[in-house]
């Protein structure tokens, strides 16, 4: 949209549909969106209005929600659906936070799709072999892009805690402060945006898969969570004596109810599980521990002004706001029905069955379809419509045949 229609207040509309459209850009069929597919209303959030700094000449990026033409939220929109999770909060008088950690990969630019990615070329003449983990050796020849990138959160008001050199090769984490969950989506998906226009300034490209090279870690987004009073700000997961309450039992108990349902957002792509079956640290499981990185549900080391339960479940490829508004609508739930979770665990363990998550994308996505909780939380209009969707992309993927297949099978009598 032109500047001047922006600021005269002309309204942006789009077709609903549009929120349905799958990552190939086909679309599921229009009864899942409404047969006559009509417009909704994109409403800018005054306070996420921003001038681009890496674009010239100058651009503006405003975050919408997506709404009615009766000005109701959509149902199909997953920004609206975290807005209406923290307004179930409040009505309780409590508010959540959250805060992320986003890891990612920075790569040298990819033209065959079936090649492997590789790390760019660096200050010596070599890529990174994946002896960099937690470095802050400037061999790689990535610190122009990263100043960049430093500058570009400045400018936009992007707060950063930390940033490293995480366990791939030539991958990178940030960890967003804590907040408020839509700002914290917003932040997130920001700054996804941001990552892969300044990497292209460079010569570069990132990459959010969760998986994007074999034998090699692959990237999440963790979500930290807590819940405070509204008014005193008090963290309810600790009481006066800085013991665990019933509500951090209760919302972890919710969690784990709630986390092989929810699988299929936390975990939206094929490529999804290949991060979840070759763990390096990513669990695929619903158990939950005291500073234990092999349970899906971790309670870091903390004060208990600072107690929190971290989703360790959501890759790096999920749709911030769906995956935050799924983990503490799960842990709502458990709030409200006062449910107790499975005994910690510590140490190596087994998986007990009923704490065991789907394992590929197809079997996540039956789970979500038997799953009468999803549809309580989150309305059947969206869940039937992103199942929908992730089926045609499920149903592309397997309209292709692997290298792998080729190379192993072709020879097999």
């Amino acid at each position: 949209m032109s500047a001047e229609g922006f600021l005269e207040g002309r309204r942006l509309q789009l077709a609903r549909g549009v929120l349905l459209q799958c990552i190939m850009g086909g679309y599921p069929p229009s009864r899942f969106y409404g047969s006559d597919d009509g417009d909704l209303a994109l409403v800018p959030d005054p306070q996420q209005i921003y001038r681009l700094p890496w674009s010239h000449p100058p651009r503006a990026l405003a975050i919408c929600d997506a709404d009615e033409l009766s000005s109701e939220s959509s149902p199909l929109s997953t920004r609206g659906q975290l807005r209406a999770v923290v307004a179930r909060y409040a009505a309780l008088g409590l508010a959540p936070v959250v805060a992320t950690e986003l890891e990612f990969f920075v790569f040298a630019p990819n033209s065959d799709p079936t090649q492997p990615f590789r790390p760019p070329v660096g200050l010596d003449g070599r890529r990174e072999d994946g002896q960099s983990a937690f470095s802050i050796s400037s061999n790689n020849g990535l610190r122009p892009f990263f100043n960049e990138v430093y500058e570009c959160m400045a400018t936009l008001g992007l707060p950063r805690d930390t940033f490293m050199h995480e366990m791939g090769v030539s991958q990178f984490e940030i960890n967003l402060l804590h907040g408020d969950p839509v700002l914290l989506a917003d932040q997130t998906f920001l700054f996804k945006h941001l990552l892969k226009e300044v990497a292209l300034k460079h010569g570069l490209i990132v990459v959010c898969m969760a998986k994007p090279l074999a034998q090699t870690p692959g990237s999440s987004m963790h979500i930290h969570q807590s819940v405070v009073e509204l008014g005193s700000g008090r963290n309810v997961f600790s009481d006066e004596a800085g013991e665990p309450t019933a509500a951090f039992r209760h919302f972890i108990g919710g969690q784990q109810a709630g986390m092989a349902d929810f699988t299929a957002l936390f975990a939206p792509n094929v490529n999804s599980y290949q991060r979840l079956c070759h763990p390096f640290a990513s669990p695929n499981n619903a158990c939950w521990s005291h500073d234990n990185r092999s349970a899906g549900l971790r309670i870091p080391a903390s004060s208990p002004e600072a107690r929190r339960v971290e989703n360790r479940l959501p890759g790096a490829d999920a749709n911030p706001y769906l995956a935050i508004a799924a983990s503490l609508a799960t842990g709502l739930y458990g709030i409200e029905n006062r449910l107790e979770p499975a005994a910690a665990i510590q140490g190596e363990f087994e998986v007990p069955d009923n704490l065991s998550l789907p394992c590929t994308l197809h079997a996540a996505l039956e789970r979500l379809k038997r799953s009468h909780l999803a549809k309580e939380l989150f309305g059947a209009e969206f869940i039937e419509g992103y199942i929908a969707s992730k089926t045609l992309e499920l149903t592309s993927f397997f309209d292709e045949i692997t290298p792998w297949e080729r190379r192993v099978l072709a020879a097999q009598a």
